[in-house]
């Protein structure tokens, strides 16, 4: 049974609701110029009729942090194609891929030049490459 709007609010009263209007303006529901304004109205507030009027627009839970209802899981379809570790690890591919190239091209460059340098790219190219095949190999176990 909601307490009844007419009752005075105490100081913990008023802190707790300036605790939680502080918490919905970091997770953006609010602007820091209404969090003010509100301020204002929450330690001005006399009663807790007064203090649910300032949070009256704002939801008590955050919507995002409740599980999904089972009904509504089964509605959704399930994503086509690829999966987010799959298309990670080509991501990943083709940045060490890049990056190689790149490093491969300055060596050739310097080589066709006539200053012939030491292979300097395999040190860069190889030990990343070895990473990223273990991890694929081995991710690829995984459930």
């Amino acid at each position: 049974m909601p307490p009844n709007p007419d009752i005075r609010a105490s100081d913990a009263d008023r802190d707790r609701v300036a605790e939680l209007l502080r918490e919905h303006c970091a997770q953006g529901r609010i602007t820091v110029d209404e969090l003010n304004e509100r301020l204002e109205t929450v330690y001005a507030s006399r009663t807790l009729g007064q203090l649910q009027d300032v949070t009256a627009d704002l939801p008590e839970e955050d919507l995002y942090e409740l599980p999904v209802p089972a009904s509504q899981r089964a509605t959704v379809e399930p994503v086509r194609g690829r999966g987010v570790l799959e298309r990670r690890g080509r991501e990943v591919w083709a940045t060490w891929a890049a990056v190689s190239a790149v490093n491969l091209g300055i060596w050739l460059i310097l080589a066709v030049t006539g200053t012939m340098v030491y292979p300097w790219w395999i040190w860069v190219a190889g030990p990343w490459g070895a990473v990223l095949l273990i991890g694929t190999v081995l991710g690829t176990r995984r459930r």
